[in-house]
């Protein structure tokens, strides 16, 4: 079958324990050609991963983070179509043709999103219900020392769209970041990858990508045609790896500084076009064009405007 029909699969993975269990489901489930890349960043599975003939694996013998792993293995992914998910997700049969059969060009895809019950493999009976949209929250709306950007469930939205199969591929102004698909030249070319300076290592993925993508004249679409289901840690689980907390919130103040800014040098749109895109948006004031006017003035003039909660 011709290599341009091919997916590529990239999971960034520090410490996993669901690892395995992963990369099995994704060669079990899909059913066009597939290729899983996966980054172990700063460690060996222990017991090491089963082989399989099209599992390539990259080596960090010291961490990079997230950025640099799904960059590395972008770098060297040969499918037509990209999918990064996280090292701890299980997925509907056939998600891969489903998926493809949803991308434009210039769309980043994606599937639906239910909680995983790990321990036993399958969709948790007592976990959230079915995820499909998300919201990007207020940036002064948490009550902390710095802004952020943050894609939020959104409710309101899934209860009015719910059962409609004129919504089945729809807008999504956010998302979540455990699992997104696209075709790999709009990644490689058109989002230009991740950038690894600014964020820092791990913070801000669907904020950078989902904005460069709406700006930039795609489309971010929830397909409700199929699913994934994923794990939340919790306190069960945690993190299995620190992050400096100090890094994520340089990475949060500088997605504001920066999307505000209306800084990205291939934008079509503003950021205000986004917001008014999706307008209503939870959390956001009615002055919430202003706001954003004066925090842009402030950082041009070197005065830190930071904007009362809504």
């Amino acid at each position: 079958m011709s290599s341009n029909k091919k997916l590529s699969v990239i999971i960034p993975a520090r410490n996993e324990l669901f690892l395995q269990q992963t990369i099995d489901d994704i060669f079990a489930k899909a059913t066009g050609p597939t290729e899983v890349i996966c980054i172990l960043d700063g460690y060996w599975p222990d017991p090491p991963l089963k082989e399989y003939p099209n599992l390539i694996t990259i080596h960090r013998s010291t961490p990079r983070g997230m950025r640099a792993g799904i960059n590395a293995a972008a770098a060297v992914a040969k499918g037509k179509y990209l999918m990064k998910c996280d090292a701890h997700c299980l997925f509907a049969e056939g998600f891969d043709e489903v998926l493809k059969s949803s991308c434009d060009d210039d769309w980043l895809v994606i599937p639906s999103r239910y909680s995983l019950d790990a321990e036993n493999w399958c969709i948790a009976e007592n976990g959230k219900s079915r995820v499909d949209y998300h919201y990007l929250c207020y940036p002064f709306n948490k009550k902390d020392d710095v802004p952020g950007m943050h894609g939020v469930v959104w409710l309101e939205r899934a209860r009015e769209r719910k059962d409609d199969p004129a919504y089945d591929i729809d807008d999504e102004m956010s998302f979540q970041g455990s699992a997104w698909f696209c075709h790999t030249r709009f990644f490689r070319d058109f989002i230009g990858g991740m950038n690894e300076e600014g964020y820092g290592s791990f913070s801000q993925e669907p904020q950078e990508i989902g904005n460069k993508v709406w700006s930039g004249g795609g489309r971010i679409v929830t397909c409700k045609k199929t699913w994934y289901s994923h794990l939340y840690k919790g306190k069960r689980y945690g993190r299995m790896y620190s992050i400096s907390g100090s890094e994520i919130k340089r990475g949060h103040q500088y997605a504001v500084d920066y999307w505000l800014s209306n800084q990205w040098h291939k934008r079509i749109h503003d950021i205000e076009w986004l917001v008014e895109k999706f307008w209503p948006v939870p959390t956001y004031p009615d002055n919430w064009r202003e706001e954003f006017e004066k925090y842009r003035q402030g950082l041009a003039s070197g005065k830190y405007y930071f904007p009362m909660a809504a």
